[in-house]
C-alpha cells in the first residue's frame, strides 16, 4: 500500500461514493472514483472512471448509447478488481469495433479511433412539449445534488416530465457518467424514447451530453455551463432544445426556441 493511502485515508465507503480523509488536520469528504470494466462475451469492452454505485444504470445507458442494445440488458456484477467488473449477459445489437472504448471522468470520447466512431446515429427529434421559458430556466435549482454538497466533486443529471417534476437524478464524478445512469435508469424502466421530457445537467454543455440525450430521444436539454460550438451543431442538426447558463431563472437558448413559451 503506497504510503500516502496510510497517512491519508481514515475509512473507506465505496459504494456510497465518498472517502473520508484529513485535511488541514479535520475530516473531509472526497467523492471516490473507481474504474468499472464492462465485459461482453467474456471480453473487455470498456473502461470508465465512476463513483461506484448505480453500476447497472451506467452499464445500460453507455451501452445503449453506444448503438450496443436496444433493449434492457442482461447484467451480472462480478468480483473481479472489488466488483469493478460486470458482465454483459444479453446479445449486443451490433458488434463493437476493434477499438475498445477507455472513458475518464472528465472526458467520455477519449480514445475514438475515427471520425466515425462520435457519428450520431438517430433521427431527428419530433415536435414539441412546449414548455414556459421560465420553468424551463429554474430546473437546475430542481436537481438534487446531496453528493456535491457533501463533497463539491460530483456531477448531476436529471430527468423531468414537461411539467417541472423532477423524476429522477444521478451524481457521478463523470458529467458522462451521471447522465449514462439517467438514461440506463429510463431504459430499466421502459421510459425511452424520452419524448416529452427534459434533461438536466449540473455543468457545461459538451457534445458527447447532447450526442447521448439525443439518442435518449430527449427533446430539451438544460446545463448550469456553457455549450461547446459542436455541442450547438448537433442539437440543431437533431432539432432538439439547447439552454445553458440556466441560472437564477434565466438562460441562454441556443436552439430550437420553438418549445419555449414565454
Amino acid at each position: 500500500m503506497p504510503s500516502w493511502q496510510g497517512m491519508w485515508i481514515v475509512s473507506m465507503q465505496p459504494f456510497t461514493g465518498f472517502t473520508r480523509v484529513i485535511r488541514d488536520g479535520v475530516e473531509d469528504l472526497l467523492a471516490v472514483e473507481e474504474p468499472l470494466e464492462i465485459r461482453a462475451a467474456g471480453e473487455p469492452l470498456a473502461v470508465t472512471m465512476r463513483t461506484p454505485g448505480n453500476d447497472e444504470e451506467l452499464t445500460a445507458g453507455f451501452l445503449y448509447g453506444e448503438g450496443l442494445i436496444t433493449q434492457p440488458p442482461s447484467l451480472d456484477a462480478t468480483d473481479d478488481l472489488a466488483a469493478n467488473t460486470i458482465e454483459v449477459r444479453s446479445s449486443l445489437a451490433r458488434t463493437p469495433s476493434t477499438r475498445r472504448f477507455y472513458t475518464t471522468s472528465s472526458c467520455g470520447v477519449c480514445g475514438k479511433g475515427a471520425l466515425e466512431e462520435v457519428a450520431v446515429h438517430c433521427s431527428p427529434l419530433p415536435p414539441g412539449p412546449r414548455c414556459p421559458r421560465s420553468m424551463v430556466a429554474g430546473l437546475p435549482d430542481l436537481l438534487r445534488q446531496p453528493g456535491f454538497e457533501r463533497t463539491g466533486g460530483l456531477h448531476a443529471t436529471g430527468l423531468f416530465s414537461a411539467q417541472g417534476k423532477l423524476l429522477f437524478a444521478y451524481e457521478d464524478v463523470g458529467r458522462h457518467n451521471a447522465m449514462d445512469k439517467v438514461v440506463g435508469r429510463a431504459l430499466l424502466d421502459g421510459m425511452l424514447p424520452l419524448h416529452g421530457r427534459i434533461l438536466c445537467v449540473s455543468g457545461r454543455l459538451s457534445f458527447e451530453l447532447v450526442q447521448k440525450a439525443a439518442v435518449a430521444g430527449a427533446p430539451i436539454l438544460v446545463g448550469v455551463g456553457a455549450p461547446s460550438s459542436l455541442a450547438v451543431s448537433l442539437a440543431r442538426d437533431r432539432s432538439m432544445t439547447l439552454c445553458g447558463f440556466a441560472r437564477r431563472g434565466a438562460m441562454n437558448v441556443y436552439t430550437g426556441e420553438q418549445r419555449l413559451t414565454s
